[in-house]
């Protein structure tokens, strides 16, 4: 009986190495179906798919770094900005690949009013993951703060091809329009 199992153990180990190594791709798959499925989708359905397309974002594929992105997360609700930032600085300093390490960081970063750092870690995050449409709006909250009205109204346009039902986008772009940007004369 021993030896059988010892003589299955290879085949196991190939059949678990291949699922495995499958589920990557399956997930990715799945994430850029929900994206494109978002850019269509009745109000309702976007909510859902908001939810699962930023659950799947905020999964590093570690349960400790997920905890630390977690953690920095909750310290910013209860406004303890400097204990978010070291959360979220160990979650980009151990996964320098997980986008949303950088972006949690970015918006710590902006609340605290460092502005270069948030705009470091946004640059990273958009690098990393170019359709994270939260990432997107930070960058255009910035550029409003900086003045730059032609550059916020871009991001939040480009948000808005994303995620078109993004509430926060479409209401700080309205605002702009208020204010005469965009307008076409």
């Amino acid at each position: 009986m021993g030896i059988r199992l010892r003589k299955l153990y290879p085949v196991v180990t190939a059949i678990l190495l291949t699922v495995g190594n499958s589920l990557p791709g399956f997930a990715q798959s799945s994430l850029d179906e929900m994206k494109q499925a978002l850019r269509t989708a009745e109000p309702e359905e976007a909510i859902r798919l908001t939810r699962e397309i930023e659950r799947q974002w905020s999964q590093s594929g570690s349960t400790s770094l997920d905890m630390l992105l977690r953690r920095g997360r909750e310290a910013m609700e209860a406004e303890q900005i400097e204990i978010a930032i070291e959360h979220l600085t160990a979650v980009t300093d151990h996964a320098p690949d997980f986008a949303e390490g950088w972006h949690a960081r970015a918006t710590a970063y902006f609340r605290k009013g460092l502005y270069g750092p948030a705009l470091d870690d946004l640059q990273r995050a958009l690098i990393l993951n170019p359709d994270n449409y939260n990432a997107m709006f930070g960058l255009g909250v910035m550029f409003q703060e900086f003045g730059d009205y032609r550059r916020a109204e871009e991001a939040f346009q480009h948000v808005l091809t994303l995620h078109p039902h993004h509430e926060n986008a479409s209401t700080a772009l309205a605002s702009l329009k208020r204010e005469g940007i965009g307008r076409e004369l």
